[in-house]
């Protein structure tokens, strides 16, 4: 919902503060009535798309063609608006003039974090600082790797499917193939593999029999669950250790980014903010009116 308000707010100031004359030069897209969108207009909406996906995002016709749809709607209906006289009100007018500061200061933090982008290499290296000062955040518990075949609990004769099904892998059947076959999960096409999970993060039944498996490849016996009847077998365990950096490094990466981008913001906003006097009065005053 906020970013279709942001967007509403956008257009509408568009269409209230840019006389329709000044896309006299421009190509238009769409039309209906007096009421026109050009290239500039949907130029100018795009400013909203992140800046990797806006050349490649204009570069589909019918990307473009659904804005301009977009925009025109939204530029009749500002124009009812504006013949019913709702742009009078001085409340709709502080927004359209708010929309239009919101519009302008987001591109003008764009402009900033684009000349502030820290180097790979420095973000690297921040990134590696923080995964060596902060070494508990990364630690992992021991985890146990388990595939499994599941029989749901409303097929008929579920159990007595289940026990056939064991029994057939207990002769040498392979694991993945019945999986493939039998299993009524979303895992049945991997094989059943479930990958790797700490102890707690299976249901109780299931993470019991599991705890007690020792030898990869194990089968457990039939365990019944809330989500029916499985088969597991045992992939193995992983010691309890730290992650390594490489696993993590993408994530740091992008924190790092993050902080120095919004630090150089924060420093923009504080130098505004060291500067603004405030009227007691006047807002205790407006308060009041507005409590009663």
């Amino acid at each position: 919902m906020k970013l279709y308000s942001l967007l509403c707010h956008r257009a509408l100031a568009l269409i209230l503060s840019i006389p329709l004359a000044a896309h006299s030069a421009e190509a238009v897209l769409a039309e209906t009535g007096k009421i026109s969108v050009t290239t500039a207009d949907v130029q100018g909406d795009a400013l909203r798309i992140p800046v990797e996906a806006r050349k490649p995002t204009l570069a589909k016709p019918e990307a473009v063609e659904q804005l301009a749809s977009n925009l025109v709607i939204r530029r009749a209906l500002a124009a009812e608006a504006e013949a019913a006289g709702i742009a009078n009100d001085p409340a709709v007018q502080s927004a359209i003039r708010i929309a239009r500061d919101r519009v302008l200061s987001d591109l003008l933090f764009a402009r900033m974090d684009a000349a502030n982008m820290p180097s790979r290499e420095v973000v690297e290296a921040i990134a590696l600082t923080n995964y060596k000062g902060n070494p508990k955040r990364f630690d992992l518990p021991e985890e146990m790797g388990a595939s499994h075949i599941l029989i749901k609990s409303d097929t008929p004769d579920a159990k007595a499917k289940a026990e056939a099904i064991l029994a057939e892998l207990k002769a040498g059947a392979d694991f993945a193939t019945l999986a493939k076959k039998y299993s009524q999960d979303n895992n049945a096409q991997g094989g059943g593999n479930l990958g790797y999970f700490a102890a707690g993060q299976m249901v109780a039944p299931f993470d019991a029999a599991v705890q007690k498996m020792k030898t990869p490849g194990e089968l457990s016996d039939v365990v019944e669950t809330q989500f029916g009847y499985h088969i597991i077998k045992f992939e193995g365990r992983r010691p309890a250790g730290v992650r390594p950096f490489k696993e993590v490094k993408d994530v740091l990466m992008r924190e790092a980014e993050v902080k120095i981008l919004n630090d150089k913001r924060l420093e923009q906003v504080q130098r505004i903010r060291d500067t603004v006097k405030f009227n007691p009065a006047a807002i205790e005053a407006f308060a009041e009116s507005n409590s009663k």
